[in-house]
């Protein structure tokens, strides 16, 4: 009996480590949608009431919208949306993760990011984005 136990604990922890891994590769290797060029992506994952997301909150919808086609800001509320969460297996919130345009997790940080930061992190990736307005 303790045999048969075993065999069924083995089985279902090789069962969970491998959904739990397919759910890392479905987030890092998504691709564009047909017809449509990527774009590299900024995902922070934080909460509304997080005192640290709060303040990163502006820094966020001003890169959103001063580098709109330029790079992706996406936010995810860990609190109210943890299921859209658990792909990117966050410790702390906030936490910011860099992706190319394939969805390759280039860098992840997890604490306070400013926006000087954000964009020099950017650039350290090897992504130069020009200024508001201008070209890439």
């Amino acid at each position: 009996m303790y045999k048969f136990h075993k065999a069924v604990t083995i089985f279902a922890l090789v069962v969970a480590a491998t959904l739990v891994s397919r759910a890392g590769a479905v987030e890092t290797t998504t691709s564009a949608p047909v017809g449509k060029v990527a774009s590299p992506r900024l995902v922070d994952l934080g909460a509304g009431k997080c005192i640290p997301c709060k303040q990163m909150a502006p820094i966020l919808e001003q890169l959103r919208s001063e580098y709109a086609g330029r790079f992706d800001v996406t936010f995810i509320d860990v609190w109210t949306a943890p299921e859209a969460a658990n792909p990117y297996r966050i410790r702390v919130i906030p936490t910011q993760i860099f992706f190319d345009a394939n969805g390759k997790e280039l860098f992840r940080h997890e604490g306070f990011y400013s926006r000087e930061q954000i964009l020099g992190k950017w650039r350290e990736l090897g992504f130069a984005f020009a200024g508001a307005g201008r070209a890439r």
